[in-house]
């Protein structure tokens, strides 16, 4: 499990590089948490985590712990991004399929070690990046192409530091509750859409 953590932390260190601005992505994770720690979305991951684990019964172990690890591992990053907008504009879909392919290894690996509950996260990933490719035509609308580049740079960002929290809790040393960080993400889609209008008025 530790060793698993060292290389999330990695990953995240990777993408936390991807910023342009990382006084945006210092805002967006104080003001998420704060967001996030009032609306206490870790609890309600975990309370579905929990009633998943009432389902399958106590032989199947933390169904909770390992639905929302997996869940924030999955959803949080550029890939889920930007394979779902290529699929949603242009129907490409080779990011998506090679996220599949790294996404399931990764859940075999997360799978050995925090149990069954790897496996609905599924669902959310499947609700995030559906939705996106869903309203992709629309976003092509209205977002300039420079703009959805800057956006797409700060929210990966702003998501690796979620992820290097995730790798800090897998390695036991500390615990972050990474869920409640997660309204930083669309604090960052803000800073970056203010940022760009300010600039280019």
């Amino acid at each position: 499990m530790k060793i698993i953590g060292l290389a999330v932390f990695l990953l995240g260190i990777q993408m936390g590089f991807k910023s342009n601005e990382f006084l945006i992505v210092i805002i967006s994770l104080v003001v998420g948490a704060v967001i996030g720690e009032w609306i206490n979305l870790d609890r309600i991951l975990n309370n579905i985590g929990f009633w998943l684990e009432k389902k399958l019964g106590s032989n199947h172990g933390s169904v909770s712990k390992g639905f929302v690890t997996a869940t924030l591992i999955f959803v949080i990053g550029a890939m889920a991004v930007v394979g779902s907008l290529d699929s949603g504009l242009r129907g490409d879909h080779q990011v998506l399929f090679t996220k599949s392919i790294i996404d399931g290894f990764t859940s075999i690996v997360l799978t050995t070690t925090l149990g069954i509950g790897v496996m609905f996260s599924a669902i959310p990933v499947m609700l995030y990046q559906g939705s996106i490719a869903l309203f992709a035509t629309q976003i092509d609308l209205f977002v300039p192409a420079d703009l959805l580049e800057l956006l797409i740079a700060e929210i990966t960002a702003t998501g690796g530091v979620m992820i290097m929290a995730i790798g800090i809790n897998m390695t036991g040393i500390s615990t972050i509750r990474v869920a409640n960080l997660l309204p930083g993400i669309l604090v960052a889609a803000c800073l970056v859409v203010i940022q760009y209008f300010l600039l280019f008025d």
